[in-house]
């Protein structure tokens, strides 16, 4: 069983070694405190029962003021002998959370490489994400990316009485996700 909190100052050496141990992209340890310092609430690490982190998400808000509340998901990582557990899930449903609740954002959006296909899964059939855009050449090696988005509260509808129904909104994600972070639902 995996724990999944929000990230500290602490934490920021192992979330880095994290990615070097599962993603090509690698950041240096300034660009993690940038967002730590600039989006606390969005940055979540999954630990295991020895403390160590196995996996994390690193997120930010954009700052593009003539656009809607947004947020990035900038990078996810979980070590191989860790994944397929709902780990990556966990994590990223945490950020969204925040993301709405705290910063009002309206959607969420990322990159991926159009050769990830366990990613694409994740991101599309998983968690709702869907293409916005290709982005031809965004990674260093020149791969193409697909630019996706997962729109906050888009299932909204109006029931009988006149109330909004979203279908299952953020409250019943953050629940869902602090029960199986402290072991008592399904992992």
């Amino acid at each position: 069983m995996v724990n999944i909190r929000m990230a500290e100052v602490k934490d920021l050496i192992e979330m880095q070694q994290c990615n070097l141990w599962c993603l090509p992209e690698n950041y240096q340890m300034k660009y993690y405190f940038y967002h730590l310092l600039s989006w606390p609430q969005l940055l979540w690490v999954a630990e295991d029962h020895d403390g160590r982190i196995v996996g994390y998400v690193l997120a930010k808000m954009e700052e593009d003021e003539t656009k809607p509340p947004h947020g990035h998901i900038t990078s996810l990582a979980v070590l191989r002998t860790h994944r397929k557990r709902g780990i990556a899930t966990m994590l990223m449903r945490r950020s969204q959370v925040e993301m709405e609740q705290v910063f009002g954002a309206e959607f969420v959006s990322l990159h991926v490489r159009k050769s990830n296909r366990a990613a694409f899964h994740l991101y599309n059939e998983t968690l709702r994400y869907e293409i916005n855009d290709i982005e031809r050449g965004y990674y260093a090696d020149g791969e193409d990316a697909y630019d996706m988005r997962c729109t906050f509260k888009r299932n909204k509808e109006v029931v009988g009485d006149g109330k909004m129904d979203d279908g299952g909104g953020v409250e019943e994600i953050s629940a869902a996700v602090e029960q199986i972070s402290v072991g008592k639902g399904d992992a």
